[in-house]
């Protein structure tokens, strides 16, 4: 168990963190809190949102602030799983071939998988491993990704031309989807005070990997209590409609759940952000603040659902009204 004096330096560090962000990304300060959520509940990305909105340089701020490696993968058509993680190259050595691993672009600890649902599936599919496993498996061999790893990936909707819907079991692999909106006025006017002036925004590191270690270990000790335990399971189970007592809205509008990797989001997360906010111990206001990013994109709607104008934020909602806290 770690002193109360380490765990508040982990939680001032976090605060630090958390608005050295803030001084490169103007707004989204909901966006930024619930990235790092993720971050130290080591779990994946996904962040959704219309181009220009600031997705790939809040992810770039972040890994300046957190002061880990850092790479970019650009996806396209024309992307190959090989241009993600490596392929094996023939060298040259005392006149024999012999064959050498190259590592890709995913060997890094914050890896930006940019318009991740432009690649074709093929090419999508290439992260899976990584970011179930943390290993990347090129031939026979199985590497091991370092460590912490993770996965920011950004999209944009799926309705615009020329994107592949990404497949659920790869969506399951995502801990969060975040919704990034449209800045209001005011926060616009900001942006152009700093895009399209001299002025520049410098930010420095404030936690490395091995912070985020501990800090991962922290939270992973921290008590979660019989009564908030089973709501997050209750809100999980709601969301399949073959249970006998699913809510209407499910029954009507759901055609699959959640996976029990939704359970895992929400607990982890809720010890998250109970740490963040300076408690050690997780509340239902923490459960219920982390079941939209953590079940939004795991609800398989049904048609039904789709021609009605219904969407998975709406499900949720009506769930979260219908299951009651002890």
């Amino acid at each position: 168990m770690i002193d109360e004096t380490a765990l508040q330096n982990m939680i001032d560090k976090i605060k630090v963190c958390e608005a050295e962000i803030g001084k490169g990304i103007i707004g989204q300060r909901g966006i930024i809190r619930q990235v790092l959520l993720a971050i130290l509940s080591d779990g994946n990305v996904l962040l959704e949102g219309v181009p220009g909105l600031g997705k790939t340089e809040l992810v770039k701020a972040i890994s300046k602030v957190l002061s880990t490696s850092f790479s970019r993968i650009q996806f396209t058509p024309d992307l190959m799983p090989a241009d993600v993680t490596g392929t094996n190259l023939i060298i040259k050595e005392e006149g024999n071939n012999v064959f050498q691993f190259e590592p890709g672009p995913v060997f890094a600890n914050i890896v930006l998988a940019d318009e991740i649902n432009r690649a074709t599936p093929k090419t999508q599919s290439a992260l899976l491993e990584a970011m179930q496993e943390k290993t990347v498996t090129v031939g026979k061999t199985t590497y091991e990704l370092p460590k912490p790893f993770m996965v920011l990936a950004t999209q944009n909707p799926i309705e615009n031309e020329g994107t592949y819907p990404l497949p659920e079991a790869q969506l399951d692999r995502f801990l969060f989807k975040l919704l990034v909106e449209f800045p209001s006025k005011e926060e616009l006017k900001e942006i152009m005070d700093i895009t399209v002036t001299n002025q520049k925004v410098e930010l420095s590191p404030v936690i490395n990997g091995d912070d985020i270690i501990a800090i991962r270990t922290a939270i992973k000790d921290m008590p979660i209590s019989d009564a908030v335990m089973d709501y997050a399971l209750s809100l999980v189970v709601a969301t399949h409609p073959e249970q006998a007592d699913a809510p209407e809205i499910t029954k009507k509008y759901v055609a699959c759940g959640a996976s029990p990797r939704a359970a895992q989001a929400i607990v982890k997360t809720a010890k998250a952000r109970a740490f963040m906010e300076g408690r050690y111990n997780v509340a239902f206001e923490d459960i219920q603040f982390v079941a939209y990013p953590a079940l939004r994109h795991r609800l398989a709607l049904n048609f039904e659902a789709i021609s009605d104008g219904v969407s998975a934020d709406d499900v949720i909602r009506e769930i979260m009204a219908t299951v009651k806290t002890v």
